[in-house]
Parts: structure tokens; C-alpha cells; sequence
């Protein structure tokens, strides 16, 4: 059917860093990334930051408001969360679309959500500071390394045994 919304759940790894208080309560300049596993007690404030980037704008539809024609007319809503998934905190892109993507349609739009959190989205989050006991936090859901991906949630949980290291076009 392809009026019927159906949901595509995209997941990606977060880059999280911090700059913790020093002995005397002021930052430290040095910038200490975080893997995974330690930012998962940070996931209440980080869900709190996503909110709060919310347009109003955007409504319900999120970020698809931004798609060109094409996607636009597959993708009804997009809208970027973190969610814990095997010990480790993930970025999740929730997708509604109007009937099941292409393989074309989704290389499509994995492409078009990599620019929006290199340059877009992504980039205005990684900006703002989550203020946390022991210093300020920030989170970006895009990397220039080989560590980044997008993938589909059950191609991503189907190859856990794969290892983090997978890239977009790694596994099919």
C-alpha cells in the first residue's frame, strides 16, 4: 500500500565529547571524547537537547519538511532520537514513509540525512552544550571517520556479531 505509513527505524553511532570541571569547578580545555557506553548516563539530558532543537516549523513531520520533491513525496517524517541498544547509547532516525523505500530511495535519503548531520541539523546540535554535573557535554551524530554510518535497524542488529567498524556500504 503505499499510502499506508509505515516505519523505518535508521541507526548511527554518536560522538560524544566532554570538557570536565577541574579541582577549582572551571572546564578543562582538553576535550575528552566518550564511547558509547559512557554517554548512556547522559541519555536523559542528550533526548532533552533534541527536543529542544525542535522547530516549531516542523511539526510533526520533523526534519522531512527539508527533503526535495522526490523524497518528499516517500518520506512523511523524520525525526532524530538516541536510544540504548546492546550497553551503548545509538543515534535513531525514526522515518515515516508511504510504503517501503527502494534500495535507490534509501541510499537516497541515508545520503541526504549524512549532509543534514554533517552541515544541518547535526551540526546546530553539536554546538549546544548540555550542561552536566562534572562539565559541559556535546553530541554529534556525524564523524568524518570511518567509524560513521547510517543503517537500517535490522540490517545493524542482524550483523551485531560484525563489529562497530562498518561502514555505510559495508554489509549488504
Amino acid at each position: 500500500m503505499k499510502n499506508e505509513l509505515q516505519t523505518l527505524r535508521l541507526f548511527s553511532p554518536l560522538f560524544p565529547h566532554i570538557y570536565r570541571k577541574n579541582e577549582w569547578g572551571d572546564l578543562d580545555d582538553y576535550r575528552e571524547d566518550l564511547s558509547a557506553g559512557e554517554v548512556l548516563e547522559y541519555e536523559d539530558e542528550i533526548l532533552a537537547l533534541i527536543e529542544k532543537e525542535k522547530l516549531p516549523s516542523e511539526g510533526e513531520r520533523g526534519l522531512a519538511v527539508y527533503l526535495d520533491d522526490d523524497l518528499s513525496r516517500m518520506v512523511y517524517s523524520i525525526n532524530p532520537t538516541v536510544e540504548e541498544w546492546n550497553g551503548e547509547l545509538w543515534g535513531v532516525t525514526e522515518l515515516q514513509t508511504h510504503g517501503t523505500l527502494s534500495p535507490s530511495e534509501l541510499a537516497e535519503l541515508t545520503e541526504w540525512l549524512s549532509s543534514q548531520f554533517s552541515d544541518g541539523w547535526g551540526e546546530g546540535l553539536e554546538q549546544r552544550e548540555i550542561k552536566v554535573e562534572d562539565g559541559e557535554l556535546y553530541v554529534s551524530f556525524w564523524d568524518s571517520s570511518d567509524r560513521f554510518f547510517i543503517r537500517p535497524e535490522d540490517e545493524l542488529k542482524g550483523s551485531q556479531s560484525f563489529g562497530f567498524g562498518m561502514t555505510m556500504g559495508g554489509m549488504r
